[in-house]
């Protein structure tokens, strides 16, 4: 088989993969998040962010997650994630004085612009939206 062809049937296993790289940190986070759910509640009051919304937060994380990894309503769960990944960084992340506040500012970004991508081409061969 030649090397195009290989290429060309790249993306059919790509984007599965990718969507279960992108996606896994929200459903673990969203779950980690319950573990700890005062801990966090209290964290988020000290930021500015009130507590009560914890619960969307967590939705958000697991289900979106859920959705991108499943490839179901992919894209709107990609739009809504790589707003909660804009909003977050600028909210939590934006102490560019330290360096590992600004890496993650830098990585939500870029989290971000992996969604708008899966916004942009879809979830790909392998996803419940093609069912």
């Amino acid at each position: 088989m030649e090397y195009k062809t290989y290429l060309e049937r790249l993306p059919n296993i790509a984007l599965p993969v990718g969507r279960v790289f992108i996606a896994i940190i929200f459903v673990l986070s969203g779950f980690n998040k319950i573990g700890s759910y005062d801990y966090v509640a209290t964290w988020m009051n000290s930021m500015g962010v009130p507590g009560a919304l914890l619960p969307v937060v967590i939705a958000l994380e697991v289900l979106g997650g859920m959705a991108i990894i499943l490839g179901f309503k992919a894209r709107f769960a990609a739009f809504l994630l790589s707003g909660f990944c804009v909003v977050s960084a600028v909210m939590f992340h934006s102490n560019f004085a330290e360096q590992n506040e600004m890496i993650n500012f830098l990585k939500n970004i870029a989290i971000a612009g992996g969604f708008l991508f899966l916004v942009a081409h879809g979830a790909g061969k392998f996803a419940l939206d093609n069912r």
